[in-house]
């Protein structure tokens, strides 16, 4: 469970152990280490701390699991004292540390910009495909197109978790399941064709849902008529897609069959023999709706119960293959995530890693802005790694705010091609 820091009480460099967790309160350029609060794990980062001549170490006594060493003032540790403006000389390499995080901040900037450009397509296109079907079916074929050139043609496509988002969202669930499903075909081997009809279907997947009044989509538990009307948005949304004439038959069984499951519990037919788009689509549409429930009145799960949820009780209506390469897409602390670390510093995943258990963590840094916050790649720290998953209800309203996990998670991805 993480706890907050207690009041720092400063301290001697020659009182550095293993075990103390310190505060350098000093610019995040005039060191080398990745986050300013951390829990000391080696002799290598005593003499680094100490090399920056700082006449004074802050630590934390209820974060820490040692009592500081004996003073030693003869210990050759003068310098400049942390509270003046003077440059301090780091030790490292300082430059790798800006460009590694100025990457990944570009890297997330461009997820963003593509986000934004596709949220807009996405909305007027949804919307459209009721009253102008041919016009919002362009649309969503120019985006779909575009999307799976990019993702094809890049070796490194990458998954972010987005800033805070606005509006009427009707575009949150559908961006999110043409991400995670263009992402998932291309690890399945889907060509760029393939991939840009699954981009369709999985885009236009609830359109039919137009023609669903708001109560009953908003309903948490349905009336039976409810419920028999509700499970006629597949067939609405099949009928809007023709109308445009630019779906393919791949995309409009999307549409169609993206309730179904492989154990025949799924609707509106109980069909069990699903092609790989529509079992693509289906276990992304689940996932994330499991995330972030259509009705107001139900809570979402953290993204990692929800994959919890998909593997202990609903596996049998998903392909297995699937959803193991789902969770390694996703990494096991999905983006959404917040998580604690072994040196006592809590963070939010915002990507996923090399290794499912290694994502990219924006550590909690209350002292900067969150656009100023380190990203840490766990799978290039070794020292580091996730000891738990917390929920948002355990950590205070402040915390919160700063780290700003949304009830309604955005995805989307940047993509490039690899640098020899």
């Amino acid at each position: 469970m993480w706890a907050r820091p207690s009041k720092p009480v400063t301290i001697h460099p020659s009182q550095l152990k293993i075990g103390l967790y310190v505060w350098l309160n000093i610019p995040w350029d005039d060191h080398p280490f990745l986050y300013n609060k951390f829990r000391i794990s080696s002799e290598e980062q005593i003499a680094q701390i100490q090399g920056l001549a700082l006449e004074e170490i802050h630590f934390f006594p209820n974060k820490s699991t040692v009592e500081p060493g004996p003073l030693d003032k003869s210990a050759p540790h003068s310098g400049p004292s942390a509270t003046r403006r003077t440059r301090i000389p780091v030790v490292g390499a300082p430059d790798e540390k800006r460009e590694r995080l100025r990457q990944q901040k570009e890297a997330a900037a461009r997820a963003e910009r593509g986000w934004e450009r596709a949220a807009a397509t996405a909305r007027e296109a949804i919307i459209g495909l009721a009253n102008n079907p041919k016009h919002a079916g362009e649309l969503i074929s120019d985006l779909s197109r575009e999307t799976a050139s990019l993702i094809s043609r890049n070796e490194e496509v990458l998954l972010h978790l987005l800033g805070e988002k606005r509006g009427d969202g009707l575009h949150f669930h559908a961006l999110n399941v043409m991400t995670l499903s263009m992402l998932l075909g291309k690890v399945m081997g889907l060509s760029e064709p393939e991939l840009a009809e699954l981009s369709m279907g999985a885009v236009a997947h609830d359109a039919g849902k137009a023609r669903i009044p708001l109560h009953v989509l908003e309903t948490r538990v349905r009336a039976r008529h409810e419920e028999e009307f509700y499970r006629q948005h597949p067939s609405y949304g099949v009928e809007m897609a023709r109308e445009s004439g630019v779906f393919g038959p791949m995309a409009l069984a999307i549409i169609s069959d993206h309730h179904e499951f492989l154990d025949g519990s799924g609707f509106p037919q109980g069909k069990r023999n699903l092609s790989l788009p529509v079992r693509i689509v289906a276990l992304v549409n689940r996932y994330d709706r499991l995330c972030g429930p259509e009705s107001p009145q139900q809570r979402g799960m953290m993204p990692s119960e929800a994959l919890a949820n998909l593997y202990s009780k609903e596996a049998d209506k998903f392909d297995g293959k699937l959803l193991s390469t789902l969770v390694r897409l996703l990494g096991v602390y999905p983006p959404g995530t917040l998580v604690q670390l072994n040196d006592g510093s809590l963070g939010l995943v915002v990507s996923p890693g090399s290794d499912s258990l290694k994502p990219k963590v924006l550590i909690y840094s209350p002292e900067q802005t969150r656009e100023e916050a380190p990203v840490v790649d766990l799978g290039e720290v070794t020292d580091l790694k996730i000891i738990e998953a917390l929920r948002p209800a355990s950590l205070p309203a402040d915390v919160l705010e700063w780290l700003s996990p949304r009830q309604r998670l955005s995805y989307f991805f940047s993509a490039q091609r690899k640098t020899p």
